[in-house]
């Protein structure tokens, strides 16, 4: 007789794959930036704003939801539903605007809507598990994970024009949405979000905790966004194919799915710091030498950009999950904001750098640059597993 799968983990399934579909307008730019860069004759810094655009848009959309305090007077999956139908209509106006100025006021705004699906999906999940977190968690940044890389994957198999590509994926996060709102269900264990409350910064600041998850999550944050925006345009460079080359970004970005299940499944069996900084490792050390891997067979730049892109993003839940178990419980949403906010402002730096150093130095040397951040949250993240040290006091 078939086993039947268990409330919880029917929620999971049915909302990782809303989650997949409703995010798949984060990177639908990144995904045709070749075309458009011939259409409105882009240059590398332009190009690079349309996906910062977007990072800011979130960080914005974030902070009011957030200090309005939304997801208490919203249910998260009615949230989830209002934040695809922005995102999906703002993401689709851009074939309308068919400009560059146009495109990215309407990235940012995509987004500020987008910060409504992403967090409030984690907070309804969260509902349905208290063993067993960090994998659920990892299961939810795998649907992340695979909903931006699919207008990759959209682009590879239509070989469309870059306004259908865009359409399509709108039309996939307003599927995603729907699902989230009429075949998902609220959790038994739903709880209040904080408010967001500035005047808390200063103690939450002073946690060790926070200090060390956050510099993990800066590192992690310097590194992911970037390798995620740019890697196509280092695949259009390997291949000759365009499809092949979105075809092999979306199997680089894609195939963080797994990764973040299987550190999930490593930080809810062993430590979260430990199954954080055994990805920033591999990460660092995937980053140093992608680049360098352009003119070789194809294989192996894809085989490397695999292996980069299963770490990049393993890491990824954890740190959320350190600060919202260690931080004070009645000021986790303001922790969790502040975390957030300053690691997707810090993403900016690296989506406009990237191109700018690899026109210089190429390829090699604009990847390398990103390895210091997952450097830095490994160490952060060793220390996290050390003791506080007791203070010495004099007599």
């Amino acid at each position: 007789m078939r086993q039947r799968l268990a409330p919880e983990h029917r929620e999971l399934t049915t909302l990782a794959l809303a989650l997949v579909f409703a995010m798949s307008t984060w990177f639908s730019t990144a995904a045709v930036l070749g075309q458009l860069r011939v259409a409105w004759d882009l240059s590398d810094s332009q190009a690079s704003w349309l996906t910062i655009a977007v990072q800011l848009g979130f960080v914005v959309g974030a902070v009011v939801s957030s200090s309005t305090n939304l997801a208490d007077r919203v249910t998260p999956l009615r949230l989830i539903l209002i934040g695809s139908i922005g995102a999906a209509a703002a993401n689709a106006l851009v074939v309308v605007a068919d400009a560059y100025p146009g495109a990215v006021a309407l990235r940012f705004v995509t987004g500020g809507f987008l910060a409504l699906v992403y967090p409030p999906a984690l907070k309804a999940i969260a509902a349905w598990f208290v063993r067993s977190r960090g994998l659920a968690m990892g299961v939810m940044i795998g649907a992340l994970t695979v909903g931006s890389a699919l207008p990759h994957l959209i682009n590879a198999l239509g070989g469309l024009s870059w306004q259908a590509t865009l359409i399509a994926a709108s039309v996939v996060t307003l599927v995603g949405g729907t699902i989230a709102d009429r075949a998902c269900r609220p959790g038994p264990h739903a709880r209040p979000s904080a408010a967001f409350d500035p005047g808390q910064l200063a103690a939450i600041v002073r946690n060790r905790e926070f200090r060390l998850a956050s510099a993990g999550y800066f590192g992690h944050q310097w590194e992911l966004y970037a390798m995620w925006a740019w890697i196509a345009a280092f695949y259009g460079d390997v291949f000759s194919s365009t499809r092949v080359a979105s075809f092999a970004a979306f199997l680089a970005i894609g195939v963080g799915a797994a990764g973040s299940v299987y550190a999930g499944l490593m930080s809810d069996r062993r430590s979260r710091p430990r199954a954080a900084a055994l990805a920033m490792k591999w990460s660092a050390a995937a980053a140093l030498v992608t680049g360098f891997l352009v003119d070789v067979p194809p294989i192996v730049p894809l085989t490397a950009g695999i292996v980069w892109g299963f770490w990049v993003i393993a890491d990824s839940a954890q740190f959320s999950a350190i600060v919202s178990e260690t931080c004070d419980q009645r000021f986790v949403g303001t922790a969790l904001t502040l975390q957030l906010a300053a690691g997707f402002i810090l993403t900016v730096f690296t989506i406009f750098l990237v191109p700018v150093v690899q026109s210089a130095f190429g390829w090699g040397w604009a990847f390398a640059m990103l390895a210091p951040g997952p450097l830095l949250g490994t160490w952060a993240m060793r220390r996290l597993e050390q003791p506080e040290p007791t203070p010495a006091y004099r007599y």
